[in-house]
């Protein structure tokens, strides 16, 4: 295993509840070196932190662990199936504001049959 690779496990194994569910692969090309982790649903908060904070400081630290050994670090972190993330659904329409409504009330007028 890398250090990279060994890094990143170290450091989620110690925020998570559920360290044994804890996954990095590490895959290389062109663009330098991906790790992907994948966690238990649960632990997802913890890996993203508020504000994405925490997420952005692992990406911060494997970048720093990443010039040591002359390569660039990624990191995305997987989605877990029965993740707490809901659908995206459509947002309900705004409620249209009076002079809105004025308008295309006016506009509806000028129309000619």
């Amino acid at each position: 295993m890398n250090d990279d690779q060994q890094f990143l496990e170290f450091v989620v194994k110690g925020l998570v509840d559920h360290p044994e569910a804890v996954k990095v692969d590490r895959t290389v090309d062109e663009m330098g070196v991906l790790l992907t982790l994948d966690v238990n649903h649960e632990d997802m908060g913890k890996i993203i932190g508020r504000s994405g904070n925490t997420a952005k400081a692992i990406r911060t630290l494997l970048r720093v662990v990443g010039m040591k050994n002359n390569a660039r670090v990624n990191l995305k972190i997987n989605e877990p199936e029965g993740g707490l993330r809901a659908p995206q659904a459509s947002a309900p329409a705004a409620p249209q504001s009076e002079a809105a409504r004025s308008l295309d009330e006016a506009m509806a007028d000028l129309k000619l049959d």
